[in-house]
């Protein structure tokens, strides 16, 4: 079979599900990641002959797309602030606001210059993209992350080795801890968020395919991992210390309340899309 012709029926099959556009994407990405090819390549030569196993494995995923599974979960692999990081169904997918809170981080630290060498704990790691993205970037310092989930720590480890970087991991209960063995710099979370209200927001790909552990919290009590991680933090953070949340935009000033109630002096910051998405809390 030609790659056009290929194509043709890859967009047929997809054009109830997608925008044409997003269908475009997919088809590229594919044939970048399975068949080395990129767009301009293929708009050379679109009468190249696909093998069959080539065709196998566009096909395959065809139809993966078709039953809304993620790409990144299709590929096995995503990117996060210029990084691969392997991600399965047992991991969140990094999004890009994830990528603006390591951007405040890392901006944070080289405004203050007094201190290359921190002591950073990441809560709740998933594919470890805060935690590695962090140690990448500050080689001096000491960068540890915990997770409630073996299967996330395990693609995380792997995501660490892939980036050559050390984190220190180890499998924690948050909710269950008492106290943290260590003194830190900064302590940095996107914990679980998403109200159970908030489903009918979701789009599919994220409902039916990422992992439930990761993501959601009741509607009864929201809050509960802020308010878990903020009193461990204050025991635990240096004085003039950093606490950093991602956070759900329609709890951004309750967030911050319950952060100020803990003797933080706190600074919330908008994504790209002007929604409040990420608040810094210093211990006093």
């Amino acid at each position: 079979m030609k790659l056009l012709e290929f194509k043709k029926q890859f967009q047929l099959f997809l054009k109830d599900e997608f925008p044409d556009t997003e269908i475009n994407s997919f088809f590229n990405i594919l044939i970048e990641n399975y068949l080395g090819l990129s767009r301009l390549e293929f708009a050379l030569n679109p009468e190249k002959e696909v093998t069959s196993d080539e065709f196998q494995n566009l096909n395959t995923a065809m139809l993966k797309l078709k039953e809304h599974e993620p790409l990144q979960y299709i590929l096995g692999e995503t990117e996060f602030f210029g990084l691969k990081f392997k991600v399965d169904p047992n991991t969140l997918i990094p999004r890009p606001e994830t990528e603006e809170l390591v951007s405040w981080i890392l901006s944070d630290i080289e405004q203050d210059k007094t201190n290359s060498q921190l002591n950073i704990l990441d809560i709740g790691t998933g594919s470890g993209c805060i935690a590695i993205s962090l140690a990448k970037n500050l080689p001096k310092s000491s960068v540890f992350a915990i997770d409630v989930s073996s299967e996330a720590l395990k693609i995380a480890s792997e995501n660490a080795q892939l980036n050559e970087v050390f984190v220190d991991f180890s499998k924690t209960d948050i909710l269950n801890t008492e106290s943290l063995l260590e003194t830190f710099h900064i302590i940095v979370s996107n914990p679980p968020y998403v109200r159970e209200l908030e489903k009918v927001e979701m789009h599919r790909n994220v409902l039916e395919n990422e992992p439930d552990l990761a993501l959601y919290v009741s509607n009864e009590d929201p809050l509960i991992f802020y308010r878990k991680i903020t009193s461990l933090a204050k025991n635990n953070l240096e004085v003039g210390g950093c606490l950093y949340f991602e956070i759900n935009q329609y709890l951004s000033k309750e967030t911050e309340d319950l952060i100020k109630k803990e003797g933080f002096k706190t600074t919330l910051k908008k994504d790209i899309f002007g929604n409040f998405r990420m608040i810094k809390g210093v211990k006093k």
